[in-house]
């Protein structure tokens, strides 16, 4: 079965992204209000009202703010660890549509299978999640400390990659950030750097990875060029040719990706 995916945003404004397979239209995340997400759906051809399910990383409302907003809209269900659900201000969401997740544990859908899976950073209970087919793999995880072993595992030989990059480290240290922001962000529980992300996808590289997109990066301590440059330039130099064997894509922030779609 054929599967397809693009974010709808990313950055510390608002993260969501989209996947379809079969009947099911789902969104991993909704972190912008719920008129802005309706129109960048519609913006990258997907209605709304369609959408069968939610699926939620952690509880910062940069992944969060429009979901409680289109679930109610649309009688949508959403889905989520007890963690993410304890800290999340998500309004009054029916309890027909209100789901809990755990880790390492799939949700069956009509087209595809989606598992959530731990990852590190200082939210309540967050997770990255796969979702699968009969062919294909996506894995999606961002506002990631370090890369865990079990995070790892989840994203082997994945078809899409969505992964953080997050900042550079010499803009970091060098920024206007206050040193306990500072400190937070390279800490285990913070974010992802452009070369950690590089280093990372080098030496975890699967020729079934066709599509990898840099997602999460910060407008003060990075930029679109930079993080593409740093993470093609480490995989160049781990012989991983981006012209034939994968595609290497930047999220955008405020604005959908292009549409990938894998038969």
């Amino acid at each position: 079965m054929s599967i397809k995916f693009c974010t709808i945003a990313s950055g510390s404004s608002g993260n969501c992204a989209f996947i379809s397979s079969g009947s099911d239209k789902i969104l991993i995340d909704a972190g912008l209000s719920g008129k802005a997400l309706e129109q960048l759906l519609t913006s990258a051809g997907v209605n709304a009202a369609e959408l069968t399910a939610i699926f939620i990383t952690h509880e910062h409302t940069d992944h969060t703010k429009g979901a409680g907003i289109l679930s109610r809209r649309f009688n949508i269900p959403v889905y989520m660890t007890a963690g993410t659900a304890a800290g999340a201000d998500l309004g009054k969401i029916p309890a027909h549509n209100h789901f809990l997740v755990r880790p390492n544990i799939s949700i069956a859908l009509d087209g595809m299978e989606v598992t959530p899976f731990n990852i590190n950073h200082d939210a309540n209970e967050p997770v990255g999640y796969t979702i699968k087919t009969d062919k294909h793999k996506i894995a999606i995880a961002t506002d990631l400390g370090h890369i865990c072993e079990n995070a790892e595992k989840n994203f082997a030989n994945a078809d899409i990659i969505i992964i953080e990059a997050n900042h550079d480290l010499d803009m970091l240290k060098n920024g206007s950030y206050p040193a306990r922001l500072k400190q937070r962000i390279l800490s285990n529980i913070g974010h992802l750097s452009n070369t950690a992300c590089g280093v990372f996808l080098a030496e975890n590289y699967s020729s079934k990875t066709k599509h990898i997109f840099l997602a999460h990066l910060s407008q003060e301590n990075n930029r679109p060029i930079l993080a593409y440059e740093t993470v093609k330039n480490i995989l160049l130099a781990n012989k991983i040719n981006l012209d034939t064997q994968t595609n290497l894509h930047l999220a955008n922030r405020l604005a959908p990706s292009k549409m990938v779609e894998l038969i």
